[in-house]
């Protein structure tokens, strides 16, 4: 392996812990190299705070040491003013003579200009290095910059034979969710929650399982929650609208005003529904939304070819009958066993 290519990944890895607290900013990983030795490490703090390659200088216990560093970072620099100073001014501050960096930032206020300010101040810089690697851990924030809309995952679970619901008379008669998949299946799908910046039901669901959509089984911070209510059916006191959770509601009701966490979004339900609520999630400014049904809302992404990933569970159960789950393809990543239930991972193709 490439000497680069190991603290790249290393880099890589440092961002994941950015994981559900820095979006909409990239979840960058950034490490400092003096003598083959890592001296400083850093990765990019909670929305509004600190970015990576700040994090990793201030790692550094001797800074007399980054005259004489390489500096590797995912994404490139910024250069220019946000919630912080720009990150290239600091590593030109503090004299660092190198950077490598994995790929160059789409966002229009830095677009390379990262780079033409670190090498018209002398800093040699290398572009590049893993860039597909990089690519695949930025995935949501290029998604979002690049096409303009939330990187899309779909989810849900089904019968082993093909049901993603069973029939009414097998539900309780207070509204809860019917479980396919056991207890370890479900504390994994609340740890993707804690990953996304939103997830997203139909009215359907809302109303059949009266879910939280929450991360009361992992530790972190709650998603934005998405309703799709036409005409707006939901009874006030479900856990959807109880305002604990940002909770936006698309909606053809133009009469409802915001209040409480609650916020109101009026939508042509005639016309490309799924087109519509990127264009809704975009200016929310929400680069990553986990679909969770039901079959219908889950359908209508499909059919739009607006998806970029699908997680779908198999468990033991059979219904015999019920709501039958959506027709997907696309290119498997991996299938895994969970304790008796199944997970097949699909990336668009």
């Amino acid at each position: 392996m490439k000497i680069r290519h190991k603290y790249m990944l290393r880099a890589i890895e440092l961002g994941k812990n950015a994981f559900g607290s820095a979006a909409p900013n990239p979840m960058v990983g950034c490490c400092i190299v003096h003598n083959d030795i890592i001296i400083g490490e850093g990765f990019t703090s909670a929305y509004g705070g600190a970015h990576a390659e700040v994090n990793a200088i201030n790692s550094v216990t001797d800074k007399a040491l980054l005259p004489e560093s390489v500096l590797y970072v995912t994404l490139e620099p910024c250069s220019h003013f946000g919630n912080t100073p720009p990150c290239s001014d600091l590593i030109i501050r503090h004299q660092i003579p190198k950077v490598v960096i994995g790929l160059k930032d789409p966002h229009t206020k830095v677009a390379g200009k990262g780079v033409e300010k670190l090498k018209a101040a002398g800093v040699s810089v290398e572009v590049g290095i893993l860039e597909e690697a990089c690519r695949a851990h930025h995935k949501r924030f290029l998604t979002y910059h690049e096409k303009k809309r939330p990187f899309i995952i779909l989810k849900w679970a089904q019968s082993w034979d093909g049901f993603i619901a069973p029939t009414p008379d097998k539900r309780t008669a207070s509204p809860k969710p019917f479980w396919i998949t056991n207890t370890y299946s479900r504390q994994l799908v609340h740890q993707w929650r804690s990953r996304e910046q939103a997830i997203l039901v139909g009215t359907q669901t809302a109303l059949a399982d009266n879910p939280k959509l929450d991360v009361r089984h992992w530790k972190g911070k709650n998603p934005t929650r998405i309703v799709l209510d036409r005409s707006l059916k939901i009874p006030k006191e479900y856990n959807v609208l109880d305002g604990t959770v940002k909770t936006i509601v698309l909606t053809e009701v133009d009469t409802q005003s915001n209040s409480g966490g609650l916020i109101f979004e009026v939508m042509d339900f005639e016309k490309e529904l799924a087109h519509q609520v990127c264009k809704v999630l975009y200016q929310h400014h929400i680069a990553s939304v986990l679909i969770e049904g039901g079959a219908k809302t889950l359908e209508t992404f499909i059919e739009s070819n607006l998806w970029d990933e699908a997680r779908i569970f198999k468990g033991q159960a059979t219904l015999t009958s019920g709501i039958r789950a959506p027709k997907i393809s696309g290119k498997i990543q991996s299938i895994a066993s969970l304790l008796g239930d199944s997970l097949t991972l699909l990336k668009y193709d």
